[in-house]
């Protein structure tokens, strides 16, 4: 026998001494105690397949986050703004679509989706949640994976937030959020 093979029988034989005692120190019963009868589980789960049951969730298409990504990123390399990342996620913070302009720093990436996280989340523009932060203590702004910057839009369908598109990496965050406002607009969705 090779030595691997030595190693995998004395692993394997090993597993079965510590499976075999830990079933023992299971079904042992004290002195004198009758054996306790453990029901069976359920063969069906508590929860049903059933519309009461489940929630619907809306979410933006692939083809309209590829939209999305594609129109924020154009409108920031037309005000001449080529190093940006804009990203789209749902309204849980998963990432649906992500671009990273040329020459985009590292943290950029990041901020783009936490702008959209945090856009999302709330509903609103990141730039009008930003003026909800005062400095004297706790506040939203300490929630993690949360960025109060502005920078971030809501993506609306009939007034409720489906998803989040965020620009990160302009010298100024209004300049972001006008090329994340233009992704929405090209969409036809409610920003605000």
């Amino acid at each position: 026998m090779k030595k691997s093979n030595k190693m995998i029988a004395a692993a394997a034989a090993g597993a079965l001494l510590l499976t075999g005692g830990v079933t023992a120190v299971a079904n042992a019963v004290a002195p004198g105690a009758a054996p306790v009868n453990v029901p069976a589980a359920p063969v069906t789960a508590e929860v049903q397949p059933a519309p009461e049951n489940v929630v619907a969730q809306n979410r933006i298409t692939v083809g309209a986050s590829s939209k999305a990504v594609n129109t924020a990123l154009a409108k920031c390399q037309a005000d001449k703004l080529p190093f940006v990342t804009v990203a789209l996620v749902d309204r849980f913070g998963t990432v649906q679509a992500l671009l990273r302009g040329d020459n985009a720093a590292e943290h950029t990436i990041e901020a783009a989706k936490q702008k959209a996280y945090t856009a999302a989340a709330f509903g609103a523009p990141t730039s009008e949640l930003a003026k909800r932060i005062n400095g004297t203590g706790p506040s939203i702004a300490d929630l993690p994976g949360t960025l109060f910057l502005p920078g971030g839009v809501p993506l609306k369908v009939n007034g409720v937030s489906v998803a989040g598109i965020g620009v990160g990496g302009a010298p100024d965050g209004a300049l972001d959020e006008a090329c994340a406002t233009a992704a929405a607009e090209a969409l036809g969705v409610d920003a605000k």
